[in-house]
């Protein structure tokens, strides 16, 4: 009798333990029929609630001070302004530049000057502003190119070299980015404040402008130490450069208490104003390379050709015209640049 019991026990058990299995393998073949089971009435009303904010004494959230919900709108809308605005911007931005560059190089050429050099000099940067220079100009490219792997790299290495290389590369990107961009830009503050004052906006700027900057018309604008498009160039950085310091600092150092929100919104800033830096960076570079004669020999050795500042600086050059040097003193131990004074400088 014992064991006719024992038996019957086994057995209840075990029709016990294949209808529960049968239920789960019913639950998990059908997911609607699961969360109706598991959470009950998850309806549409349910998840509206839930996307509002709206919680009550059952909400748990053990992010540190997060008044997040199960549905983030705040993150959803900052993918859909990365996504669907910046990420296209940059393109469209970048891309106009180059093609713009492209079209006045094949139409206009190369801006020559007027009058054959003379070979006499004139000192226009000191050894320390040409690293300052050169300085803040190879951090700004590591920094662009990196930062466009970040943005766009993935739509274009990752499918030609595999995962492995890729994630090297984003990695590295990564890294240099974070730790380069601090340096830049403390860097680009030291020049933004050395050159204020050559940069302040004066009446014959206008002139320059409307003129644009010797393509309209004959003769050469006006033109101090700084001419209108430079002036341009030191405000954007003063302006959008200043705002991707400030923001890449927001985004490189969570660590302050910064809010989720805060975040994704220092994300959009730090992108938009540094795509756009880098598509108005090509057009300097073009113009300070091979655009111009005559302008990257200045950043080279410290000194420009007396026609050079004649042509495009004329106000600076009536400044400091006198004190014009043969190519072949510069040459010699005694005119060396450390040993010359800086000229006056006019804004």
């Amino acid at each position: 009798m014992s064991l006719f019991r024992h038996v019957c026990i086994v057995l209840l058990m075990t029709l016990l333990t294949l209808g529960v299995g049968s239920q789960a393998v019913a639950q998990s073949a059908d997911p609607g029929r699961e969360i109706s089971t598991s959470v009950g009435a998850a309806d549409a009303d349910t998840w509206r609630q839930v996307r509002s904010g709206e919680v009550d004494a059952n909400y748990r959230d053990s992010r540190h001070d997060s008044n997040y919900n199960l549905i983030n709108a705040a993150g959803q809308t900052w993918r859909e302004i990365r996504n669907h605005w910046v990420t296209p911007f940059g393109l469209i931005a970048i891309g106009a530049m180059i093609v713009m560059i492209a079209l006045f190089y094949v139409i206009f050429g190369r801006k020559n000057l007027d009058e054959r050099p003379t070979g006499r000099k004139l000192f226009r940067w000191s050894a320390l502003e040409r690293t300052l220079h050169w300085s803040v100009a190879s951090l700004f490219i590591i920094l662009a190119l990196s930062g466009l792997n970040i943005l766009y790299g993935k739509y274009v290495f990752r499918s030609l070299f595999g995962d492995a290389v890729w994630g090297a590369m984003i990695s590295a990107s990564k890294v240099s980015h974070n730790y380069l961009g601090p340096l830049f830009g403390i860097l680009l503050l030291i020049i933004l404040a050395k050159f204020f004052k050559h940069n302040l906006p004066k009446k014959h700027d206008l002139a320059w402008f409307k003129k644009g900057g010797g393509l309209v018309g004959k003769g050469h604008p006006d033109a101090g130490f700084a001419n209108a498009g430079e002036k341009v160039w030191y405000w954007l950085l003063a302006t959008a450069g200043v705002a991707v310091i400030i923001s890449g600092l927001v985004l490189n150092f969570p660590n302050f208490d910064q809010s989720r929100d805060t975040m994704m919104w220092a994300n959009v800033i730090h992108a938009v104003a540094a795509l756009g830096l880098t598509a108005v960076a090509l057009g300097h570079i073009y113009i300070g390379t091979i655009g111009t004669e005559g302008s990257l020999e200045g950043m080279k050795t410290g000194y420009v050709d007396e026609v050079w500042a004649k042509e495009h600086h004329n106000l600076w050059y009536e400044e400091v015209k006198d004190q014009a040097v043969d190519a072949e003193q510069l040459d010699t131990p005694a005119a060396g640049e450390d040993e010359r004074p800086a000229p006056s400088q006019p804004g």
